[in-house]
């Protein structure tokens, strides 16, 4: 197969016992898996016999069907005689339903090509519990009657599960009824609307029948997924990782973005497996590593440290240890930054992807702007009316009427609203979206609290921005695909601005992919404007709740005090409506304040531990290179 052009930069992954192949962007990622099934479709067309895939639903392959129907619809990619087989459904779940595997299906993939709708197969979530395992056994017969699976596409869970086999189900399982692992159920949460709708069994491919498939492509995508895609890859096959199986199968590949192979021993530490060249950054990381493998500050390694832990290469070359402990010593003070907005006052800019992550996760930085006379702006990319619940809709309904009836105001136009806002949720099915009026009410209740928020760190409402960008407009978790009206929105804003200083969420380990996309969206206007002879202003990237950047990555670190931690605090807790409990709070049981808090004082106490300045919390920053993220 030739070499495409998006194909040039992805690089495979030496050490591993499945092979890995790592692409420079989920993107590119997509559109290689894409031309692996259409080759695959065409081998098979040409042969004259059907091409039998193994297809899921969800978030990780949306790039994936979007480039296979632009190859049907610009490159003539004949579907005609694909048969698909789904990995796997929600039990209980009819399929019209919004999270019905079924249904995504149909509007991702099936409705968009010419596939025999006869040619489509997926385990039936509606089957009464008496005939599940006989409509199991029928699934499994239809697979072995199309001449069994060419081409399985997967992806892995972070607990290892591939489609529902959850950890320690059976190597050698058959289509069947599966109870649902409770994490798996948490990761589902914001699909549903809450862990509590999220169903408690699914039917899927065990994975005998997964491992049957001929070729099988795996894909993995962020920083939440490198954890496990190194089980999957190095570690030996364990019953608790269930994707650890393909390490058997004789043509299985692992497909990563950059995050997603952190952990792997070549990305995160290649000196282990042989000699390597020892740029900046590279010696950045492995002696900062060995700090952590010895529990020494830097400025106490010595030369048997590095001989003790496969650094001999780098000691030989670039030693002794007190001088590449000093180089590292030197490069890592550099980072501190009190003033990061620089000394003398600019227009600065934070792009906000939800209404509360400007001051979760640089809460302390745009105090220290404002301190220094910067003119801050906020501009809060979508409205996050998915994340209220109900009962705040409806208290904040009630609330105006209330209102206006106290004061004498004609309030029949609010009764009538609150009563519509009353009807849609006591109408709505766990799990459907919100009407447009309540989604109105829960958008109007995000933008009040990120205004008290910005108030509380010094911003003014004269410089608080609410783009309300349209990719976000479904009212769903799932969201529309980027577009270039997106991308307008925010090119024109920035050259309206005109900001001197930009702050953006870099991370790609959001697990509800809103950071991801607004990013993508601030990179592409950002590009637009260099590409016009425009001029492109410093850019920082920031964390938001998930995770922090890796000691060796830091470019930026901000020290807070006690009392810039607490007035972050109390900023944070202007979100009332993500405060004790929130609607999509992720696998972490900690309110959003204290990750803040925690990441916050664990990156200060990372750089205590390497022997620099003791400070009570650090947020961290890199800057933004000019390529995709």
């Amino acid at each position: 197969m030739s070499i495409l052009p998006y194909e040039r930069d992805r690089r495979w992954v030496p050490g591993t016992r499945v092979p890995c192949w790592v692409f420079s962007t989920g993107e590119n990622l997509a559109r290689h898996a894409a031309h692996r099934v259409a080759e695959m479709i065409r081998q098979c067309n040409a042969q004259g016999r059907p091409a039998v895939l193994g297809l899921i639903a969800g978030s990780t392959v949306v790039g994936v069907y979007r480039e296979l129907i632009r190859l049907y619809q610009e490159e003539a990619l004949d579907f005609s005689r694909v048969i698909t087989f789904n990995l796997d459904e929600y039990y209980g779940l009819e399929p019209h339903r919004l999270q019905s595997h079924h249904r995504w299906m149909r509007e991702h993939l099936w409705a968009h090509v010419n596939i025999p709708r006869e040619n489509v197969h997926i385990p039936d979530g509606t089957a009464h519990e008496e005939a599940v395992g006989q409509d199991c056994q029928r699934y499994e017969s239809q697979i072995l009657a199309a001449g069994g699976i060419d081409l399985m596409l997967l992806e892995v869970g972070s607990n290892g599960r591939v489609g529902f086999n959850e950890p320690f189900s059976e190597p050698k399982g058959r289509t069947r009824l599966r109870t649902l692992d409770p994490a798996t159920r948490r990761a589902a949460a914001g699909v549903f609307f809450g862990e509590t709708n999220v169903p408690t069994q699914a039917i899927s491919m065990g994975m005998g029948t997964i491992l049957e498939a001929r070729h099988v492509l795996l894909m993995a995508l962020g920083e939440h997924k490198a954890k496990v895609v190194r089980n999957l890859a190095e570690d030996a096959v364990s019953p608790r990782c269930p994707a650890s199986l393909l390490q058997s199968h004789p043509d299985a590949t692992v497909l990563v973005d950059p995050a997603a192979a952190s952990d792997l021993t070549a990305e995160a530490t290649p000196w282990v497996l042989g000699p390597v060249s020892w740029p900046k950054e590279r010696i950045k990381r492995a002696v900062l590593w060995l700090c952590e493998q010895t529990g020494k500050a830097l400025l106490k390694l010595d030369d048997g440290d590095f001989r003790d832990n496969q650094l001999h290469q780098l000691l030989r070359q670039h030693g002794p240890a007190q001088r590449l402990a000093h180089r590292v010593f030197r490069w890592m003070m550099n980072t501190i930054e009190y003033h990061p907005g620089g000394k003398q006052p600019r227009r600065v800019l934070c792009f906000s992807p939800h209404p509360d992550d400007d001051v979760i996760s640089m809460g302390g930085t745009l105090i220290r702007l404002v301190e220094d006379d910067h003119e801050v702006h906020i501009a809060y990319m979508t409205s996050g009316n998915i994340a209220v619940f109900d009962h705040d809709a409806q208290r904040i309904a009630n609330m105006v009427t209330e209102y206006n009836r106290l004061f004498g105001i004609d309030c029949d136009k609010s009764e009538a609203v609150e009563k519509a806002v009353l009807d849609a949720v006591t109408r709505k099915t766990p799990g459907d979206p919100d009407a447009a009026s309540v989604l109105k009410i829960k958008s109007l209740i995000r933008w009040s609290e990120a205004k008290a928020a910005a108030w509380e760190v010094g911003v003014g409402e004269e410089n608080l921005h609410f783009l309300d960008l349209p990719f976000y407009h479904t009212g769903t978790v799932i969201k529309h695909p980027l577009s270039g009206e997106d991308i307008r929105l925010v090119r024109q804003f920035i050259e309206r601005l005109a900001p001197e200083q930009i702050y953006m969420a870099g991370d790609l380990s959001d697990p509800h992919g809103t950071h991801r996309v607004c990013a993508e969206a601030i990179c592409q206007a950002l590009d637009q404007i260099r590409e016009d002879g425009g001029t492109v202003p410093e850019v920082l990237l920031y964390r938001g709740a998930w995770q922090e950047y890796a000691l060796d990555e830091i470019e930026i670190a901000v020290p807070l005090s006690p009392r810039d931690l607490m007035l972050k605090r109390s900023a944070i807790f202007m979100h009332e409506s993500q405060k004790d409990e929130a609607l999509f709070p992720g696998s972490d049981p900690r309110e959003f304040w204290e990750r803040a808090e925690d990441r916050n004082q664990e990156t200060a106490n990372r750089y205590n531990r390497i022997g620099l300045p003791e400070y009570y919390a650090m947020e961290a920053f890199i800057r933004w290179s000019g390529l995709p993220l």
